[in-house]
């Protein structure tokens, strides 16, 4: 598979990333054996950038990762390179409690990841959400001590937007920014992307099919599980998800004028938008992984382009990327 640089300090990574999160937490039951065979099987198509986060259900992802990485063959293992998300506090019920951005907590989270994952350093180290107590010098300043001390490789950012990402880069060198970017989540190319790329910093793109919603898989009738994020999620509500599918059906036309699956289809699209950006997918099962692949494929000309733009414009979806309380802590928003 084609690598791609994780921006001008950043390791060589695969053109597709494998995002681990829902293998674990909030969109439902996963079966772990499919899971780790899921994550054996990435590796083995050339998939080398696997993401996860400290707080996927309590540590369960890291753990999972850890495994699955223990149980693929050595030379696979060692092409891994692993992100890492910290800063979410959770309670015992699983219930959100703000984040965690100072300098000790930082050091403390990684050493916990560090033994979770049975790893010696974690390629890329980023906070999930800026903490609005702690200024985002400080949080950078803590993973430039652990990149000092060789427990972390680069040092990343989540979800912030174009200030902070000049004040983190004047404090340390930032290899990539992890934000949600899709065709239904375009709000990075006014001024997000545009500093990224001034700065010589890759962008990781997690969302790319909506959490399913424009995968083409995604049932008007559909009924999710109380534990599913998108049971809350606004654009999964009523007429927002009507209005949204309507968008996929649209974009099924021009898919199958391509001979792509719709998710193909919308993977291609991210990737079309530059060699700075590596699309996470979000992958559960090894069926799904295998049509996410053949994205790559997937060769996009300008007539493709305007084919999809047409189908879902800029700003076409309805509902937010997340629920009303989430949106708040979103640095990229404001």
């Amino acid at each position: 598979m084609d690598t791609r640089n994780l921006g001008t300090t950043g390791p060589r990574v695969s053109a597709l990333g494998l995002g681990c999160m829902g293998m674990s937490a909030l969109y439902g039951e996963a079966d772990r054996t499919e899971s780790i065979a899921t994550v054996h099987a990435a590796l083995e198509a050339g998939v080398t950038l696997l993401d996860t986060g400290d707080f996927y259900a309590m540590g369960h992802n890291e753990m999972l990762v850890g495994e699955a990485l223990r149980t693929a063959p050595a030379a696979r293992r060692e092409q891994a390179l692993l992100s890492v998300k910290f800063g979410a506090l959770r309670d015992p019920d699983g219930n959100w409690a703000g984040y965690d951005g100072r300098p000790a907590a930082v050091k403390n989270f990684a050493a916990y990841s560090l033994q979770r994952l049975g790893a010696d350093h974690i390629d890329v180290y980023r906070i999930a959400r800026v903490d609005p107590d702690v200024p985002i010098e400080e949080t950078v300043g803590a993973i430039a001590e652990l990149v000092e001390k060789g427990h972390v490789r680069h040092i990343g950012l989540s979800e912030v937007g174009a200030d902070t990402i000049r004040r983190a880069a004047a404090t340390a060198p930032i290899s990539d920014l992890q934000i949600e970017y899709s065709l239904v989540s375009r709000g990075i190319e006014d001024r997000i992307l545009p500093t990224t790329r001034e700065l010589g910093i890759a962008v990781t793109a997690y969302g790319v099919l909506s959490r399913g919603l424009i995968s083409g898989h995604f049932g008007r009738d559909r009924k999710l599980a109380a534990n599913d994020f998108r049971a809350h999620s606004p654009r999964f509500q009523g007429e927002n998800l009507q209005h949204n599918l309507d968008l996929v059906d649209a974009l099924r036309k021009v898919a199958e004028g391509r001979g792509a699956t719709v998710a193909q289809t919308a993977i291609a699209w991210v990737l079309s938008r530059g060699e700075d950006i590596v699309p996470l997918i979000g992958a559960r099962t090894r069926e799904r992984l295998a049509e996410a692949l053949g994205a790559v494929a997937v060769t996009l000309d300008e007539a493709d382009l305007a084919a999809i733009e047409e189908a879902v414009p800029a700003d076409a979806a309805a509902g937010a990327r997340y629920p009303e309380a989430q949106m708040v802590h979103l640095d990229s928003e404001r």
